[in-house]
């Protein structure tokens, strides 16, 4: 079993910016993933990003790249997104998940509560 605690979350001005992190517990194997989903309402939720640990690169979604980035601290179980240039378009709950192997976009085998950004004047 694997718990995520997401954290980071808010309200935010557009243009400006938050940083998502995630923290991993449990049973956390050498080779995973870690991303973010997110939900807007009414919409389904949609990959953002995704980091794999033991091997590969971060994967974005082509809307985030160049405004997120998705890092790790390599000591811990912990993935961080750094969202810049918000907008409106950006509301919604982002869902930190982690995924056995390497695949960044396939079904996740555990998810977080979820943690709501919200960017408004």
């Amino acid at each position: 079993q694997v718990q995520l605690v997401e954290s980071g979350g808010g309200l935010v001005q557009p243009g400006g910016s938050l940083r998502l992190s995630c923290d991993a517990s449990g049973t956390i194997f050498s080779i995973y993933v870690m991303g973010w989903y997110r939900q807007a309402p009414g919409k389904e939720r949609e990959f953002v990003a995704a980091f794999p640990r033991g091997g590969g690169s971060p994967d974005y979604a082509d809307s985030m790249k160049g405004r997120f980035t998705i890092s790790r601290d390599n000591t811990k179980a912990t993935v961080y997104l750094q969202m810049n240039s918000l907008t409106p378009e950006d509301t919604a709950v982002y869902y930190c998940y982690y995924r056995y192997g390497l695949g960044t976009r396939g079904t996740p085998n555990y998810w977080g509560q979820g943690t709501q950004v919200t960017v408004s004047s």
